[in-house]
């Protein structure tokens, strides 16, 4: 291949041997633009590798880790070789529409946008599907800002979360800015590169159609929010404000994001007192922060529905007494 093709999508594999093509072949299906497919695989033990080798189309390429770099680590291997002028990330067990990037980069170009986000539709195991925002709603936020992006992420308390958006970047502001994904996350590595790119000045734009598909799975709960996971996002959020300047808005919505990131981390840790007998530590948590004790006084189920607020995790998993599912669904999926 030797044109630049106008898209690049970067779909991480882990165990996808199954849904992996289905990714593949709706990414070939776009209209009105030229694509290449870079799937990396993470060091998976099922049949990945060979199917995705078997895909004949040249537009395709297999990159091969040797070890399991996790969601950024791969995600990051793929960007390092992609060749189009925007980039897309594509999970491995979802697809989108044939119009989706064309629409999007027309979006874009019109509003000399580097990023562009859009709605997202929901496809349950039984086929039914459902749209994860109004696009009334998104009809009037054209443009997603950097205050509005953090105010959506703050845990418990977010109407509409818009970390589940599956952004466009173009790849050249990507370079200019030195944007990665932040490979110390297994959970809000999206989260973390779509704020750093709004922080860095990154225009985007916002379509009210539904481009991309995510498709439900019975049965996988792989991603629970544990008190490492919090204690990452926590840390990396302090990278980010400590290498970001942020204007009134954005810093006040940050010390909300990060108030909340603090009572989910002491939420957690209740909980895990709790459930090993540990009444004195327990009591100790609850008094250093009593808002933990506000989220253990709801039920299971309604605070699941508070933490991922429209989100992915809540719809696939449902209730679990073993933690609070956050976002994605394995260990390439995610979302902020």
């Amino acid at each position: 291949m030797t044109d630049i093709p106008d898209v690049t999508f970067v779909i991480a594999a882990y165990n996808s041997a199954g849904t992996v093509v289905r990714a593949i072949d709706s990414a070939l299906a776009q209209k009105g633009v030229a694509v290449e497919v870079v799937v990396v695989d993470d060091a998976s033990t099922d049949d990945t590798r060979e199917v995705v080798a078997a895909i004949a189309d040249p537009r395709v390429r297999l990159v091969a880790l040797p070890r399991n770099s996790g969601p950024g680590g791969a995600r990051n291997a793929g960007l390092e070789i992609a060749r189009g002028h925007w980039v897309a990330i594509l999970d491995s067990d979802d697809t989108v529409e044939p119009d989706r990037l064309a629409r999007l980069i027309a979006r874009a170009t019109r509003a000399g946008a580097q990023i562009a986000v859009d709605n997202l539709e929901v496809v349950a195991a039984d086929g039914s599907r459902t749209r994860m925002f109004a696009e009334a709603e998104l009809e009037r936020q054209t443009l997603l800002t950097l205050p509005a992006f953090i105010a959506s992420n703050v845990l418990f308390r977010s109407e509409h979360n818009f970390g589940y958006m599956k952004p466009v970047f173009a790849r050249s502001f990507l370079v200019e800015h030195g944007l990665r994904f932040d490979q110390s996350l297994s959970i809000g590595e999206d989260y973390i590169l779509l704020a750093s790119a709004l922080a860095r000045g990154g225009r985007c734009v916002v379509e009210p159609v539904a481009g991309y598909v995510y498709h439900v799975r019975e049965g996988s709960i792989s991603r629970v929010l544990r008190k490492h996971h919090v204690e990452a996002m926590i840390l990396s959020d302090q990278r980010f404000v400590v290498d970001h300047s942020l204007g009134p808005a954005a810093t006040a919505a940050q010390r909300r994001r990060t108030r909340s990131l603090n009572e989910a981390y002491s939420f957690l840790s209740l909980v895990e007192h709790l459930k090993n007998g540990a009444l004195a530590r327990a009591l100790r948590t609850a008094i250093a922060d009593p808002a933990a004790l506000r989220h253990l006084r709801m039920p299971i189920a309604a605070r699941l529905r508070r933490l991922v607020r429209g989100g992915r995790a809540a719809r696939r998993a449902g209730a679990s007494a073993a933690g609070s599912t956050i976002s994605g669904r394995g260990p390439h999926s995610s979302k902020g």
